[in-house]
């Protein structure tokens, strides 16, 4: 499994206010990062299929939207969580 729970408490406790708090933004696009990283690298060695690149377009729509309400929110977070996981616009 690649997304074990020692992991997903690394990332909430890397990038979230705690191991705990599952729910901040900034541990949740950490997390789906994770997540979309892990599914590019699947799909480059395996490239029909289809069920998994929905679900990767998915969670890129879900990871945009939380970036999106974060730069509403409060913009220097955004910056903060944008340049701390490599992301761009």
């Amino acid at each position: 499994m690649y997304l074990t729970k020692e992991k997903k408490v690394e990332i909430f406790e890397k990038h979230g206010k705690s191991a705990t708090n599952t729910g901040s933004a900034e541990g949740q696009i950490a997390l789906f990062t994770h997540r979309i990283n892990h599914l590019t690298g699947h799909l480059k060695k395996n490239h029909k299929d289809f069920n998994t690149e929905r679900s990767l377009v998915k969670l890129v729509g879900k990871r945009r939207s939380l970036l999106d309400y974060l730069m509403k929110k409060d913009i220097l977070r955004y910056r903060a969580i944008v340049k701390e996981l490599g992301l761009r616009k």
